[in-house]
């Protein structure tokens, strides 16, 4: 017999008893947890998914988790970014009517629960079962508990339906569409669009013997020079040549700038936006005397353990690029410019929702001041690669001309398409680089697509 049966209830030392039983932890919950909270922060409050799942100095609750939570965190986080439009879509059409205006937590639950079960081989069962526990856990979502479950179930038996309805939807902001189409026409802009949905390959740079690494990985050689690797588990830092510092990650559309110099042999070369270190280690591979300029103490700290691990060396400055004065004329300089990065969707989906076009006119405009500042530093003659990774020609095409037409003794040196055999398309008829994330094809297994990224060679007579 139960002797407490006819007990009062006792009050805890700290306050009430709660008004429903605890319930015990599951795994994978805080997965889910925490990447409802983050796309919130994302889509509700713009701010940088990369902020919140740095390693150092990110968000606490990411870094309690272990690598494999991390891994699936970071995962549904990024699929629920690009599918985001489209999963909204898929959502209401199961409900009867929409949810309420204030209900973001809700939504955020159903669209991380909807990413895993349309797009991520998860258990579909395991994702209900704990969507309907986040709502049971959250006071504002404890009455939606069976709204969550019925559409949940419904999105698992009705999956290819809806997949199949929402594919028509476009997967990207309306702004961004608008332009996108204005840049590069209706039809190349969804091109653009749906190559987005896709992750990017794992791409590496070498510093020589690109066939034999490509051999050693298993990897394929792009026409950039990169080699492209398989699909794989694991952390690329467990890959043959990383200690030794052969190859280092940076995505092929990244890896053209550097390359736009020619022979570096010598020459003394300023990276103006140095961290995290690609662009840097190209240079100096390449022979250049290589003054590394970066503003931030940490990134600056971190260029130097990444050419440490590569065995390479550069001056590495933490400085304002503005307050940069060589002591004589350079012969290059590479100026890698912030922009809106929304060539890097494919990595960064989270751009499309914490960026806008206020942020393009903005960062154009200080491009522009960089690029100008950059032409003052090289001696005449000397080569100013102009680079970002933005796809929009305010921050591209549009600035570069803008800075010829008003200063004559700048001329563009144009890019020979015949020089990049397999990247012809990628040269515009003005000799610059233009790259899409549509632009380069699977073959042979490996997946298509690189970054999108502009890239123009200026020299003062």
């Amino acid at each position: 017999m139960n002797e407490n049966k006819n007990k009062k209830p006792t009050r805890s030392p700290t306050g009430p008893r709660p008004s429903r039983p605890v319930f015990s932890d599951k795994p994978g919950l805080e997965v889910r947890m925490t990447a409802a909270k983050f796309l919130g922060a994302v889509i509700d409050r713009r701010i940088s998914l990369d902020g919140m799942l740095d390693l150092n100095q990110g968000n606490a609750a990411y870094k309690a988790l272990n690598d494999a939570d991390r891994a699936l965190t970071r995962a549904i986080l990024t699929t629920s970014l690009r599918h985001l439009l489209r999963l909204e879509a898929a959502i209401a059409s199961l409900l009867e009517t929409p949810l309420p205006e204030g209900a973001r937590a809700l939504h955020h639950v159903l669209i991380v629960a909807a990413a895993q079960i349309l797009h991520l081989d998860v258990p579909s069962h395991a994702v209900v079962d704990l969507a309907v526990e986040q709502a049971n856990r959250d006071p504002r979502n404890r009455r939606f508990a069976k709204l969550v479950n019925a559409v949940l179930r419904r999105l698992v038996r009705e999956k290819e339906e809806i997949l199949a309805k929402t594919a028509e939807i476009s997967p990207i902001p309306a702004w961004f569409a608008t332009r996108l189409t204005a840049a590069y026409g209706a039809q190349e802009a969804a091109r653009i669009a749906e190559a987005q949905l896709e992750p990017p390959s794992i791409d590496l740079t070498v510093r020589t013997g690109a066939g034999h690494w490509a051999s050693q990985l298993g990897g394929q050689i792009l026409p950039t020079g990169s080699i492209r690797l398989p699909s794989f588990e694991g952390s690329v830092s467990g890959l043959e040549g990383y200690d030794e510092g052969a190859w280092w990650v940076q995505d092929a559309a990244a890896a053209l700038p550097a390359k736009l110099f020619g022979d570096l042999e010598g020459k003394h070369i300023a990276d103006l936006c140095a961290a995290p270190g690609g662009k840097t280690a190209q240079l100096a591979a390449a022979g250049a005397k290589v003054i590394a300029i970066e503003q931030s103490a940490n990134r600056a700290r971190r260029l130097n353990e990444n050419l440490e691990r590569l065995k390479l060396s550069a001056d590495v400055r933490q400085a304002d690029l503005f307050d940069f004065r060589p002591e004589t004329p350079l012969d290059g300089v590479l100026l890698d410019a912030p922009c809106s990065s929304t060539g890097t969707t494919r990595r960064h989906p989270d751009v499309l929702w914490t960026k806008g076009p206020e942020d393009i006119g903005k960062l154009a405009v200080l491009q522009e001041r960089m690029l100008r500042h950059a032409l003052t530093l090289v001696k005449p003659g000397g080569l100013v690669v102009f680079s970002n990774c933005s796809l929009d020609p305010q921050e591209g095409e549009l600035l570069v001309s803008k800075v010829l037409a008003d200063t004559p003794s700048v001329i563009r040196v144009p890019i020979d398409p015949a020089a990049w055999p397999g990247l012809e398309a990628a040269v515009t008829a003005h000799g610059e680089f233009r790259t899409t994330p549509a632009l380069l094809p699977p073959r042979d297994g490996f997946a298509g697509g690189m970054d999108g990224f502009f890239a123009a060679v200026l020299s003062p007579r």
